[in-house]
This record gives C-alpha cells, structure tokens and sequence, in this order.
C-alpha cells in the first residue's frame, strides 16, 4: 500500500496552504473580508494538519501537528497593506495571492479525493472517514477563493 504517501503529500499540502492563508491575510490587511475569512480557513487547514499528523502514525509517519504563524514579517506586511489600502497595485497582488490559493485548495481537494480513493480501496474506515469529514471545508475554501476572485477582477483588470 502506498496510502502512507498520499497522507505525508496531503500533510504538506495542508500545511503550505494555510501559511498561504495566514500571508495573504496579512498582506491584504484592509481587505476586511479577505483578511478575517482567510484566517478563519487558515484555522481549518491547521486543524486538518493535526488530524492528518495523527492519522500518519497508523504508518510510521512522524508528521508535525504544528502549523507555524504568520512569522515575523506580519506586522510588516500588515503595516504595508495599511500604508497602500486600495490603491491599483495591491488589487492585481491580490489577485495574485488568491489566484495562488486558488491553486493550492485545488490541489488539496485532489489530494483528499485521492486519500477517500485509497483508504476505500484498503478499506481503511478511520482515514475515509476523516477525507469525509474534511475534503467539504477544503471544498468551501476553494469555492471562496473563486468567489473573491469574481468579485473584485473586473474592476481591478479594467482599471
């Protein structure tokens, strides 16, 4: 069985995506939504990194269940993203950071729909359940971050 890969793989994943959140959390300060929901996702991805770390120990897997902060260039970043607000330049790094989250939830839903596979196919219940329970709030984070892509692009690309 190669399950133990698929689960150290979703581990990075999870873990990369919410240091993404938590960045573009910071960077994008005086976008109250985009600042407070992508922490709020960030929390989940964390969450999942605990979940995935203890279900890597069924395969000798020491995965850390800590998922770092934002690190010591947030109040920089937050500093910045008060110091430039809503002018052109921050809309198109905007863009830019939720076309990466984007892209980086899309790739973590694929990496749960692979676990669910694999874990059915080994009739491993404790995995399958826990890609069950945790692929939906993947799912959202992805479905928000097409939303507030839609959202502000038009204005952003046409000004």
């Amino acid at each position: 069985m190669k399950l133990d890969l698929v689960v150290r793989e979703l581990h990075r994943a999870e873990k990369a995506l919410a240091r993404d959140l938590l960045k573009t959390s910071d960077r994008h300060h005086a976008e109250h939504e985009v600042h407070h929901v992508a922490r709020d996702l960030a929390a989940w991805s964390a969450e999942h990194v605990r979940e995935i770390a203890r279900a890597g120990q069924a395969f000798d897997l020491d995965l850390d269940e800590h998922v770092p902060g934002p690190g010591p260039l947030e109040p920089l970043r937050t500093a910045l993203a008060d110091l430039t607000g809503r002018r052109p330049e921050p809309g198109v790094l905007l863009l830019a950071d939720l076309r990466r989250l984007h892209r980086r939830a899309a790739g973590v839903s694929l990496d749960w729909e692979l676990l669910a596979q694999g874990a059915q196919a080994a009739r491993h219940g404790d995995l399958l359940e826990l890609a069950s329970r945790s692929h939906p709030q993947t799912l959202r984070q992805l479905k928000w971050t097409n939303a507030m892509l839609k959202v502000p692009s038009p204005q952003i690309l046409t000004s």
